[in-house]
């Protein structure tokens, strides 16, 4: 039987080090059995990996999955017109390569860029006369109005206007937590609304294990950036607008004279400059940013810490999950979570009684909580991450998310 044809355009994929991309590299690796993939993404550069391919369009293969990498402009993440020539670059040539590609039965795309990603996969449906399945990680322009972005708010009411026909004209819109879904149902005010299903993102729960800082990969990582026997409070992933991080870095300041104590910043993003400009400004010697770690590494450097740091701007609730979630609770660590009452991110943390949980911008809380963590006995501290990790294989297992993927996909495609 032939399986039906799926072009995912997702922009980030493998080898690229965006959290996406590494969940929808692992998503198509396990659904390349069910069908014929085919993948639209730019050219790996997310930590800022310089591109070597010259041509606009560059044929490769992942396994069984048909790779088209497109060749972008490098981005300067600071820069709004640096970011904005990215993106419509993205745009104009993921329509191009979509348009090449024969005997398409579904297009399916992410919501990024912002609005353009969904709509890749609006006029794709319409000239390949395909289905759509339109995948929200973040909902745009929510997102970015939540920063203050911009100050127009005609750019805001028609992007809304474009991703809500983006939604409609989808086969199946598929977002990832359940206060999202409330924002999809919010959208459209009880009328109309989409077919729609949530499935959780991931990680893999066999791959990133709880691991004692005895560890020899971890002994080495802490030897080599001077971590050793240090109470670490960690960051990792992306370092960028929608957290509140060049705020949250202020913190800092109050535990500047902790000499066993240490904040560490695993990642790249717009604010990265800004936070270390701080630091330097106010001699704070006990703050560490390092760049992103291989995928292979991230299993050692996630059970270096002894608490994760997981937030969201205010305003972020329903809007999207900070997908680092998985990760952390896999490997087995407390987590400090600054984020909304009844977002999914908080949720997770309240049900698996892992960590504690503060309003965004409540500063002087994070700092009580951290001198908490801090003066916590090492089995209280075990105990809390060890809660997240049972939540997470009871109810979180990579196998139950990709499974709802696969039915799903099956559903839309009568297949």
């Amino acid at each position: 039987m032939n399986k039906k044809k799926i072009v995912f355009i997702i922009n980030y994929f493998y080898p690229d080090y965006a959290s996406t991309g590494q969940l929808m590299t692992e998503l198509c690796i396990n659904l390349q059995a069910d069908f014929d993939i085919t993948v639209i993404a730019a050219q790996p550069g997310y930590a800022g990996e310089k591109q070597s391919n010259r041509r606009l369009f560059e044929e490769d293969y992942l396994e069984k999955i048909k790779i088209i990498r497109i060749r972008l402009p490098q981005v300067d993440k600071t820069s709004k017109l640096s970011r904005m020539k990215y993106i419509f670059s993205y745009f104009l040539l993921a329509n191009m390569a979509l348009i090449k590609e024969k005997n398409t039965d579904a297009v399916y795309t992410i919501s990024q860029p912002p609005v353009l990603g969904g709509l890749i996969g609006t006029i794709g449906k319409l000239i390949k006369r395909s289905k759509h399945i339109y995948n929200i990680q973040d909902f745009n322009p929510e997102q970015a109005m939540a920063v203050s972005y911009t100050n127009k708010q005609f750019i805001f009411n028609w992007a809304k206007k474009i991703d809500k026909l983006n939604c409609s004209y989808s086969d199946c819109v598929i977002v990832v937590g359940n206060d999202m879904k409330q924002t999809l149902q919010k959208r459209f005010e009880g009328k109309d609304i989409p077919k729609h299903v949530v499935i959780n993102n991931w990680t893999d729960e066999d791959e990133i294990i709880p691991l004692s800082k005895d560890e020899p990969n971890i002994k080495c990582f802490l030897e080599e950036h001077g971590l050793e026997d240090k109470f670490i409070v960690m960051y990792s992933g992306n370092i960028g607008l929608y957290y509140d991080l060049e705020n949250i870095i202020k913190v800092s300041q109050h535990f500047k004279e902790y000499k066993d104590l240490a904040f560490v910043f695993i990642g790249e993003g717009a604010v990265k400059s800004e936070m270390q400009s701080y630091v330097v400004d106010n001699n704070i010697t006990n703050v560490h940013f390092l760049p992103y770690q291989p995928k292979e590494f991230i299993k050692y450097s996630l059970n270096t810490a002894d608490v994760h740091l997981v937030v969201n701007q205010k305003g972020i609730k329903g809007v999207s999950v900070p997908s680092k979630i998985y990760g952390v609770m896999a490997a087995g660590k407390p987590i400090l979570g600054v984020l909304e009452k009844d977002s999914e991110a908080e949720i997770l943390i309240s049900k698996s009684n892992c960590g504690h949980i503060v309003e965004p911008q409540n500063y002087d809380e994070i700092i009580e909580k951290i001198e908490g963590f801090y003066q916590m006995n090492k089995k209280d501290l075990d105990d809390l991450g060890n809660n997240g990790r049972g939540y997470l294989e009871k109810y979180l297992k990579r196998e139950i998310s990709i499974n709802k993927y696969r039915e799903t996909l099956h559903d839309v495609l009568g297949s």
